[in-house]
């Protein structure tokens, strides 16, 4: 893949997905306490709720309506288009089951298990699909100016979650990515994360207690 246009802030998102999805897998598997009370206690749940609901509005409203206008006479690539949509589509419902089960103290430790299951293996899924097929077709059609739109909306939408969202999407990245995820922020905002907000993310420890091996 060409480099045509820069994906840096995609590929982060991305890892910091398949990251947290190994603790939700991890939390959910353990047999000393009930997954369902381990899990909601995570204040890497919600982040990672948060963050993959932005992620996929902004796809959906900006880069796949410009993807499929760029489309045109192309029925396999629109084929393609179309499975991204109803992965995301699958995806949604599962969150929200899980999120359900999470919240009613009744749920057993075995619901609480298989709605992970199926959330991790699907979201996997989806994020190496769209790695291995979607993202190049991207590289291909999709233009400067479409892609910068994309981040633009995409950055817009985590707004007021940035003081959260960024030190997640940052934790364990390597120095390059932080660079070029940081440069093109203002001093103040550069200042904040350096100062409060990765300090504060830490100090949450939203994974506190469920390390990945």
């Amino acid at each position: 893949m060409n480099d045509r246009l820069d994906m840096t802030v995609m590929y982060a998102m991305h890892h910091a997905l398949r990251r947290d999805l190994q603790h939700v897998a991890r939390i959910t598997s353990r047999a000393d306490r009930h997954p369902g009370e381990a899990l909601r206690a995570a204040a890497g749940w919600d982040l990672l709720k948060v963050a993959l609901h932005v992620h996929h509005r902004a796809e959906d409203d900006v880069l796949w309506p410009a993807l499929r206008g760029n489309l045109t006479g192309r029925p396999d690539d629109l084929a393609l288009l179309e499975a991204m949509e109803a992965e995301h589509a699958a995806l949604d419902p599962l969150v929200e089951a899980l999120d359900k089960a999470l919240a009613d103290p009744g749920t057993t430790p075995n619901l609480v298990g298989d709605l992970a299951d199926s959330l991790v293996t699907g979201l996997t899924g989806h994020l190496a699909h769209e790695e291995e097929a979607a993202l190049p077709l991207v590289q291909e059609v999709v233009t400067p100016v479409q892609w910068a739109h994309f981040g633009q909306v995409h950055a817009q939408r985590i707004g007021p979650d940035a003081p959260r969202l960024l030190p997640w999407l940052l934790d364990d990245a390597d120095e390059r990515t932080i660079t070029k995820v940081l440069a093109p922020l203002p001093g103040p905002a550069r200042h904040a994360y350096e100062h409060q907000w990765r300090p504060a993310y830490t100090a949450l420890a939203p994974w506190a207690g469920t390390p990945v091996a």
